[in-house]
């Protein structure tokens, strides 16, 4: 079986990609389309996701959906279904969340900080419901998150931003343990820098230059695909075994879920 038909078989026929008008989500949609599977496009911006469409209809024959939502909105995850419909989504990736402001928390407004909260937290969650149910009866599927190392830690200017990837992180991990006896793939996909247009934005805004060593969005979305099914945590640029910029490893976190998971089992039960 091909790389292409096994994508297909597992996440197909349609995915949702949040966030996919630029940078890493632009980018799952065109690596998804060269596999042939179509998806509906989501992001606030008509105009990006029409010319995605129509590239990937151009040079794939692949046919997307689109649909602006504003993922902070309290209704963005009822708004995604109404666009999907009927379709069958094999794979929700869950793109959007980065951080356009790079202020101190009390230096900003607080519903700037309430907005991240909701598009990282609220509607993720709203959707990894919506989504994996069906999947969960099919048996097959993927959800996967692309989140930051940030989630390691808090710091300086990353107050609500560290802790909605903390929460996206152990979100991840749990649904992991709670899906993978009925074949859905979970991944959290811890990136470090990437050169996204909403990086180059922020940066350009304070007077600097982007860093030496960005992660292109297109290797993001290429090792993301291949490592869903490796769930339930990538940290970009080092192996199951390093702890790179994490506490512990891939492999050390998952034989922690694994141990709870056991114990949580042995007190509420298989079901």
């Amino acid at each position: 079986m091909s790389a292409t038909e096994s994508l297909q078989q597992r996440y197909g026929p349609w995915a949702v990609v949040a966030g996919a008008s630029e940078g890493t989500g632009r980018a799952f949609a065109l690596q998804l389309a060269a596999a042939q599977i179509p998806c509906v496009l989501i992001a606030r911006r008509q105009g990006p996701l029409t010319a995605l469409a129509d590239e990937i209809r151009a040079a794939t024959g692949v046919v997307c959906v689109t649909a602006t939502v504003d993922l902070s909105a309290v209704d963005a995850c009822e708004k995604i279904a109404t666009a999907v419909g009927s379709r069958e989504v094999g794979l929700f990736v869950c793109n959007a969340g980065a951080d356009p402001h790079g202020a101190h928390f009390l230096d900003g407004d607080i519903d700037q900080w309430i907005n991240l909260l909701n598009i990282n937290a609220v509607t993720m969650m709203r959707c990894c419901h919506h989504f994996a149910g069906p999947m969960r009866k099919r048996r097959r599927g993927g959800l996967l998150l692309v989140g930051s190392g940030a989630c390691y830690g808090g710091g300086s200017f990353m107050a609500a931003y560290s802790a909605c990837k903390a929460f996206e992180l152990c979100f991840a991990e749990s649904l992991w343990s709670e899906l993978r006896p009925h074949g859905v793939d979970v991944l959290y996909m811890a990136l470090g820098t990437t050169d996204t247009p909403a990086l180059r934005a922020l940066l350009d805004s304070k007077g600097m230059p982007p860093p030496a060593g960005l992660a292109s969005p297109e290797a993001v979305a290429v090792t993301g695909l291949e490592q869903l099914s490796c769930g339930p945590l990538y940290n970009w640029g080092f192996s199951e075994d390093e702890a790179g910029f994490a506490p512990t490893s891939p492999s050390a976190r998952r034989a922690r879920i694994l141990a709870v998971d056991e114990a949580s089992r042995r007190i509420f039960g298989d079901a």
